[in-house]
């Protein structure tokens, strides 16, 4: 019987190790999986075996969507420790015991929020019912959406958005008659299929803007006539301005064919298919940027001084905890009241991030993060109730965190926390922040 010192065991152990993981490694192979994933695993593995004490504090494993970077080739748990299992989420609910949004705000003004038409039925059209009275067609009334061949509308999306608010008595928004996005091709292609904007020959030019007019007034005059009955608010003309551009007007297809010719078409289109009792908007972000504001206010004084019928000025307001200031938003619909125009904010939300941060708080979002947000809405909010007799109503892009557009933009799959109930549809901060700032009793839920 041979003798193995410390040194000779400790040798053998490694060999036994190294063979082990040759082993590994040739199997990989021989099972034609990707080599460059394998190579990861192989190397996680050895890694372990180098040092057992490997810790997994850099691994996010906090929500069902990082729960599946692991597969996707992400991050994955080199321990060899038994994972503690994650806590599950709250199922999503609809707290019945809150205040509502809407009876707290009953006394100043409507509030509303985005919708698509599957959010009519389930949770979330129960979320709806209890909060608000006012809503808004996220995208199922936009051109493209309505007409998507010249002729050929889609009205069923959009006529489900309307069931919904007659069945539970809210108020309704039309978003949006025109737009340089989601707006079909076709509106901009000659009668021989080239682009409107290609054309050199004047006359021809002017023929193709003859054209685009008429394919507009069809249009706004077919919507209007159809839901003019069933919505009061319209956004006409949604994101014409931009100071970066010529004459600070946005060049779009639209602009570049036509001038701002296709803005008074839309409106006098609008008041002649739908008639007095109709409010007509234009609508824009970045009001309360004063480049912005001025612009849109030239142009609406413009088209006022030429008759053309705009009751007010939508303002989207698209904020983040870091700004604008809220007196800068104030100050704007200031401005538009002096011109008699009613203020819409149309399309509230409250990013987490500055535009330049790219960072993700996935779905362990920092409590002071939240409590800065709540903070910011609980000002915003006040001076909304404060300037109540200029403003119409306040519209929330969305209801909750699980839809919405800023979990896409400007940062791809990133986890952003803008509205006032979170993924569960659960009350945040912000939302009792809210509530407070209503400054009156509450009804009861």
């Amino acid at each position: 019987m041979m003798d193995f010192g410390g040194t000779q065991i400790l040798k053998v152990g490694l060999i036994v190790v190294l063979i082990a993981i040759a082993g590994i490694a040739a199997w990989l192979v021989l099972s034609g999986k990707d080599g460059s994933q394998d190579a990861n695993e192989v190397n996680e593995a050895a890694a372990v075996m180098e040092d057992p004490d490997t810790s997994d504090s850099g691994i996010k494993d906090d929500s069902a969507e990082s729960a599946g970077d692991g597969a996707a080739g992400g991050e994955t748990d080199p321990s060899p420790a038994e994972p503690e299992p994650a806590a599950a989420a709250p199922a999503p609910s609809v707290e019945p015991d809150i205040p509502s949004l809407a009876e707290a705000y009953a006394g100043l003004f409507p509030i509303g929020a985005a919708i698509e038409p599957a959010h009519t039925s389930g949770l979330r059209a129960e979320l709806l019912k209890k909060h608000v009275n006012m809503i808004v067609a996220e995208n199922a009334m936009k051109p493209a959406s309505l007409q998507p061949a010249e002729g050929r509308f889609n009205w069923e999306p959009a006529d489900r958005i309307v069931e919904f608010a007659k069945a539970n008595g809210m108020e309704l928004r039309f978003h949006t008659l025109v737009w340089h996005n989601q707006v079909g091709d076709w509106f901009f292609l000659d009668p021989e299929g080239k682009p409107m904007v290609d054309e050199t020959d004047p006359e021809k030019r002017e023929a193709n803007k003859k054209l685009l007019l008429e394919r507009l007034e069809r249009h706004v005059r077919t919507v209007v006539e159809r839901y003019k009955d069933d919505i009061r608010s319209w956004d006409v003309v949604n994101e014409v301005v931009e100071p970066g551009d010529p004459d600070g007007m946005r060049a779009s297809p639209w602009y570049r064919i036509a001038g701002i010719d296709y803005i008074e078409t839309a409106f006098r289109a609008a008041r002649e298919a739908g008639g007095p009792d109709i409010k007509l908007y234009i609508n824009d972000y970045g009001t309360d940027s004063p480049a912005k504001r001025d612009r849109i206010y030239e142009l609406v004084k413009e088209l006022l001084d030429k008759g053309v019928p705009i009751d007010g000025v939508g303002h989207q307001t698209h904020i983040s905890i870091h700004g604008p200031s809220v007196s800068q938003i104030i100050e704007s619909m200031k401005k538009f009241s002096e011109l008699g125009l009613d203020n819409l904010v149309t399309e509230l939300d409250m990013s987490l991030y500055a535009w330049n941060d790219r960072r993700d708080y996935g779905s362990d979002i920092p409590e002071d993060i939240l409590r800065k947000q709540a903070d910011r809405y609980r000002e915003l909010f006040e001076a909304f109730r404060e300037n109540k007799d200029i403003i119409g109503g306040v519209v929330f892009w969305g209801i909750a965190d699980d839809h919405t557009w800023l979990n896409n933009f400007p940062v791809q799959n990133r986890t952003d926390a803008p509205l006032l109930f979170d993924r569960q549809l659960h009350a945040k901060p912000a939302f009792w922040a809210v509530i407070d700032s209503a400054g009156q009793e509450p009804q009861d839920a």
